[in-house]
């Protein structure tokens, strides 16, 4: 493949160009930078025949990504299944609804194995031999995981009390893992300052251009699993605020290619009310982000007080005719049971934080019963169970006879013996 499709970085502020290098911010500004591409040579190789003809995995879309060969990291993520949810549309009175289920992702469960791959991929082409993050959890684990497959050093910082799933999740592949006193903004501020004083590539912070740009393939699988096309509505969990600009990016993207349609896709933005600056900015129209000093949910995954991208995640849900939402915690678990209970799929709080949301909007009205939602669910529940502890009935106990269990569901099962 060509080296030349990922043209280098652009400040997504003044729009100052960079080669691609490690770097994450404007040095004139210090606005964020975005890869850019050539997508006249892009539109040279990609076309929806040549992407039927690869595997099934998010590389199938490599032109979109900013690796210069072939990756190296992570070569079996994606391709992860978009669900019909016909019971859980009726549930929420819609006509067609789906579930983008990155909670069964290879290798760790969450589509953070999506930006990890990317940016380890071009870790090793950097150079780098130690790399790391700072992670509210999925991305720990991911980390973790894909370094040791591909022989790298890794250092992962959270902060204290992150559920045990998640950090036993990280520790297990033989990550430095290092608990900080603080918040994820805390952890964060920490993290860039190893970076730049050790030469290392951290996933989010030096290497976050690159990083980012993984998030879209979520969006390229979803436009072709639709037959070709962006749906009506899509409702996004938001941390640092950067999926949900990616996924539109995806859509624009293949919009720009004439593999699809033109995009109306209105975006909806998801939070948790114990940490919502991006919801509260969409709701307010306030030009700013507020930062949350002291995030307070059991959505721990969420729980960025001061998100990178809050600002443009904000900005675009208004520019698309979405909207943002936040719940509580009981309404989150609610959001896990029902997805549980009309879909059996085990969404971690995050996705909990994603069905209670969209449910509120279309009570609100904000989405449209009659048009196509999907809602994408970005992690596993078996990394989340503390926040079911004591929410769900336990186990009823009894004898090992005929009798107790027929006493214990009553009269109905002997009339049903013999049918």
């Amino acid at each position: 493949m060509s080296t030349d499709l990922a043209l280098g970085l652009k400040c997504r502020l003044c729009g100052k160009l960079y080669p691609k290098e490690a770097l994450n911010f404007c040095t004139d500004d210090f606005g964020p930078l975005e890869v850019v591409y050539d997508y006249e040579a892009v539109g040279a190789t990609l076309n929806r025949a040549s992407i039927a003809a690869r595997p099934r995995n998010m590389w199938r879309y490599r032109e979109l990504l900013p690796i210069d060969g072939e990756p190296t990291v992570g070569l079996h993520v994606g391709g992860t299944p978009l669900v019909k949810a016909d019971r859980l549309a009726k549930a929420l009175g819609v006509a067609e609804l789906y579930v983008k289920n990155d909670a069964v992702n290879h290798p760790t469960l969450s589509f953070k194995d999506r930006v990890v791959a990317v940016a380890l991929s071009k870790a090793v082409e950097f150079g780098f031999k130690t790399v790391g993050c700072a992670s509210t959890g999925n991305l720990a684990g991911s980390v973790a995981a894909n370094a040791a497959a591909a022989g790298l050093e890794a250092y992962v910082l959270i902060p204290d009390g992150l559920e045990q799933g998640k950090i036993l999740g990280a520790t297990i592949y033989g990550a430095k893992v290092i608990a900080i006193h603080g918040n994820y903004d805390h952890v964060n501020r920490l993290c860039s300052q190893i970076a730049f004083r050790y030469g290392w590539g951290f996933v989010n912070v030096n290497l976050r251009p690159f990083y980012a740009e993984g998030s879209k393939t979520m969006g390229f699988e979803i436009a072709e699993d639709l037959g070709w096309r962006a749906p009506d509505h899509v409702v996004v969990p938001m941390a640092g605020g950067s999926l949900v600009g990616k996924l539109y990016k995806s859509f624009k993207e293949f919009e720009r290619l004439g593999l699809i349609g033109p995009v109306s896709t209105k975006m909806f933005g998801a939070q948790a009310t114990g940490c919502n600056p991006i919801t509260h900015a969409a709701k307010s129209d306030a030009f700013k982000v507020k930062p949350i000093r002291n995030p307070i949910t059991i959505a721990k995954s969420l729980a960025i007080g001061d998100p990178a991208d809050g600002y443009f995640a904000s900005k675009l849900l208004r520019e698309t005719g979405g909207w943002g939402e936040d719940v509580t915690d009981d309404e989150i678990v609610e959001g896990m049971k029902l997805l549980a209970e009309t879909e059996g799929i085990f969404t971690e709080t995050a996705g909990g934080v994603t069905v209670a949301v969209t449910r509120k909007l279309i009570e609100q009205g904000k989405i449209d019963r009659d048009g196509s939602t999907v809602i994408c669910i970005t992690g596993n529940g078996l990394k989340t169970q503390e926040a079911l502890q004591g929410k769900i009935a336990a186990p009823v106990v009894i004898k090992p006879t005929l009798e107790e269990f027929e006493a214990l569901i009553g009269a109905e099962a002997g009339e049903l013996v013999g049918v």
